[in-house]
């Protein structure tokens, strides 16, 4: 091997290899000796090789085992593929192919990729969920979830894409055009199913105690947001023209006697009920056909104008008497609350633009105070804005000069006695729609009978295996599964009589809801063994992408609380910390083929070399933030890792100036164990970017010693012996070269994570500013321990602080040890 050259291809090859032969990083379930570490990667999606994002965030994740396992613990680190969904099966369809092949043939890539890069994956534990032997048990859970009545079957709205000719989330939708073909979405009635996380939602909320400051605040704040828990009060209107009840959730019943108009949305039943056959029916019905190509989000924006028609009917307000307009409005939608709300437009802005621009009345009913209590006086008709703060209630009849708090006691509590409303809790959050009307995916273990009605597939049946006859997965509205007569037509299994199989999928969320409980054990007979369960888990740390900090996770967590009240886990949450990476864009803008920016990490280690590829995403920049490609070169971090190769090549072999008559150099030394304790800490703390600039300066002060004859062989040994170990978590391949160059024979991995002395990181001195009235007028050398005293006795006895005094009295004395002492005359 040439000393003075690194090779990573050389290099690379070799150790991928040998490491995959010695099963190197395979956790050994029979050592219970050692602590446990359970580090998780996100799974990735096999659309083809991997790219830039996938390699700054398994380069991070991988850090995080290979430094626990340095220091001494039982690691397990494991990875599959979340193989089904249908960007697989438009792939197909697109290239004349089978799903299948094209995700096994991507995965190939993929695992040629990370054994490239070198991550220290436990390949025994691999598995794609996709594999009958995964979703067989995927199906068991479904199973599970459907005989408690978790799972359930229902006729709802959707987002309906007529060019790929199935359901769409609400984030696929953009500006009413599906995001994947761009055709014109649609709203459409299905009967699908739904796993009922709603169930689960204040669980949901309370158990967030657990993961403050072990998750990110945004993350937190996102899941708090999506779940949406809001307190008030139900309240019962009657419709005049008809005397049907219409239920509302108000956060606000002290605001009852402002309500001047009452909205549905466009899609609630009773406005359809309302209009039929009267002379506002075609105006309504033009109206919600616009407003069903829109979706939620576009809705709910503050920044568009609402819209809305008088529906020919009024309600009785419960609190008032009074009769007030019903109308349809777009910024109501029938997901949330009831799909009705009494509007106050005084008091909520959505409902004052829409008063506003449909000449509606402005009536105030909450009086805002200054702090002392006086009241500030607002007049409806010239109002810009809505006011929806605190203050004590007007024009509300008997609940007059309440303040807020108290009237919504009061009026809550009224309407309950008269039976015309109660205290209630919404959440934003709905059930999860599971159905997909696509192949690629894992069937739904259910059959359906004309007299059993629905019907669980026998355990002993599953997995319901994909059919293999099904060659046509263009969308036609159904599932491709409904064209294969050898796979829907089945008999009952509780009557014997002709039955029909289930032919949606399952939505891919609900695979990888609970894949990390497998990778605990492969277990034949069952999802997963619950004391392998049990001693790896909750994840002690999961890394990837903040792109999926609300579903993905909202969804593992909901599972896990379900297989803990089923008995199957001992613990209510999945992931004790969470890691999130940024992206990786190019001049802005996310990489794609279609923009022309696309750079993969195969081309960076094809050139560099896979340490350099890891290195560089790893330096650009904070592991939690952006990082765009244009403005990073691996060129820097080559050389850097061809200065590391020739050091410690030098060092191992005791050359270098002066090598022989070298004496002690105490600068390398402190250095080198400064190094260590400040990397140390950067790893544990995921500062990936700045523990590899400490570790550029170690090398740099490496080599200057090696030129420049300084420190004895011993200590540059050390220095270079410290370099190599610090290193390995972050460049596997190089080290684990240059670890055998150090005379060492077993891996660098499973080599000790190196101590530091603590008398040897302590600063020699510490520069203390020396000020007079908060100016700078001196700057002295002393010891990191210096006392106050001794600080006050200095900065009195510098020449400089007495010029700058003249002669004043010096009223105070501000001593911050070591670094600063300010001479306060009060002059």
């Amino acid at each position: 091997m040439d000393v003075d050259r690194y090779d990573p291809q050389q290099v690379e090859a070799k150790w991928a290899a040998a490491w995959e032969e010695q099963g190197l990083y395979r956790a050994d379930e029979s050592d219970t000796t050692r602590p446990r570490i359970y580090a998780l990667d996100m799974f990735p999606y096999p659309s083809g090789d991997l790219h830039m994002g996938h390699l700054e965030a398994f380069s991070g994740g991988d850090v995080i085992p290979r430094l626990k396992r340095m220091q001494g613990h039982n690691v397990l680190h494991p990875i599959g593929w979340d193989s089904f969904g249908l960007p697989a099966e438009n792939a197909a369809i697109k290239r004349g192919t089978h799903p299948k092949t094209w995700t096994y043939q991507n995965i190939d890539t993929q695992r040629a990729t990370f054994h490239r890069l070198g991550i220290s994956f436990d390949w025994s534990r691999t598995f794609n969920t996709s594999d009958p032997d995964y979703y067989r048990w995927t199906q068991w859970l479904f199973l599970r979830f459907w005989e408690r009545g978790l799972a359930y079957r229902k006729a709802s709205p959707v987002n309906w894409c007529p060019n790929d000719q199935t359901v769409l989330a609400n984030e696929q939708v953009i500006n009413g055009h599906c995001e994947r073909c761009d055709a014109l979405v649609e709203k459409r009635e299905l009967t699908q199913w739904f796993f009922k996380i709603t169930a689960y939602a204040q669980r949901l909320l309370d158990d967030m105690a657990e993961l403050e400051g072990r998750w990110s605040d945004k993350v937190l704040t996102m899941q708090r947001n999506w779940i949406g828990r809001s307190t008030g009060a139900e309240v019962d209107f009657t419709v005049v023209e008809t005397g049907a009840p219409v239920r509302v959730f108000t956060t606000r019943p002290d605001t009852l006697f402002g309500a001047t108009f009452f909205v549905l949305a466009p899609e609630h039943p009773l406005a359809e009920r309302l209009v039929a056959g009267g002379p506002h029916e075609a105006a309504f019905r033009a109206f919600r056909e616009r407003v069903e190509r829109e979706t939620e989000v576009e809705r709910l924006s503050a920044e568009r104008d609402k819209e809305g028609v008088f529906l020919g009917a009024h309600v009785v307000n419960p609190v008032n008497g009074e009769h007030i307009p019903v109308w349809a409005a777009d910024y109501v939608l029938t997901e949330y609350g009831t799909g009705a709300i009494m509007a106050v437009p005084a008091h909520d802005q959505r409902d004052f633009e829409f008063a506003r621009k449909y000449g509606l009345e402005v009536r105030m009913v909450i009086q805002p105070t200054t702090d002392d209590g006086t009241p500030v006086p607002l007049d409806p008709e010239s109002m810009t804005e809505a006011m929806p703060g605190d203050g004590r209630l007007v024009n509300s009849g008997p609940y007059d000069g309440l303040p807020v708090p108290e009237a919504i006691a009061r009026i809550t509590a009224d309407l309950e006695t008269r039976g015309q409303g109660s205290a209630a809790i919404n959440f934003r959050l709905r059930d999860w729609l599971v159905s997909r009307q696509r192949y690629w995916g894992c069937p739904i273990p259910i059959i359906h009978c004309p007299a059993c009605g629905e019907v669980g597939v026998p355990d002993d049946q599953l997995p319901v295996l994909l059919p293999e006859d099904v060659t046509d997965f263009k969308p036609k509205g159904v599932s491709p599964l409904a064209t294969s007569a050898r796979f829907v037509e089945v008999t009952c299994p509780t009557c014997g009589g002709p039955a029909t199989r289930e032919t949606d999928t399952m939505d891919t969320f609900v695979d990888s809801s609970w894949y990390f409980l497998r990778y605990t054990g492969l277990d034949p007979d069952r999802p997963f063994d619950p004391d392998r369960v049990a001693a790896w888990m909750p994840v002690d740390q999961y890394t990837g992408g903040i792109e999926h900090a609300i579903l993905h996770l909202l969804y593992s967590r909901f599972f896990v609380k379900v297989l803990h009240d089923l008995g199957m886990v001992p613990f209510t949450e999945p992931f004790s910390n969470l890691l999130n990476q940024g992206m990786v864009v190019m001049h802005g803008a996310a990489m794609s083929k279609s923009r022309g920016n696309l750079v993969e990490p195969s081309a960076i280690i094809d050139q560099y070399g896979a340490d350099v590829a890891r290195l560089t995403i790893l330096f650009a920049g904070p592991f939690e933030d952006d990082v765009d490609w244009a403005d990073v070169s691996p060129e820097g971090v080559a050389r850097w890792i061809q200065r590391v190769w020739r050091a410690v090549n030098t060092a191992a072999g005791g050359q270098g100036a002066e090598a022989a008559e070298a004496g002690s150099d105490l600068g390398l030394v402190r250095l080198a164990h400064r190094t260590t304790r400040d990397v140390t800490d950067d790893l544990e703390r995921f500062r990936f970017n700045t523990a590899i600039s400490k570790l550029m300066v170690l090398t740099n002060g490496l080599g200057e010693a090696l030129r420049n004859g300084r420190g004895s062989a011993a200590e540059r040994r050390d220095a270079a012996s410290r370099l190599v170990l610090l290193l390995a978590p972050l460049a596997p391949f190089v080290t684990e070269e240059l670890w055998r160059v150090l005379g060492n024979t077993s891996s660098v991995h499973l080599a000790r994570w190196p101590d530091h002395d603590p008398e040897l990181t302590r600063a020699e001195s510490v520069t203390c500013v020396l000020q007079v009235d908060g100016k700078v007028r001196d700057r002295i050398e002393v010891e990191p321990e210096v006392g106050e005293e001794e600080l006050r006795s200095a900065a009195l006895a510098s020449a400089k602080v007495q010029a700058a005094l003249a002669g004043r009295p010096v009223a105070r004395v501000v001593v911050v040890p070591p670094k600063l002492v300010n001479l306060v005359t009060g002059a």
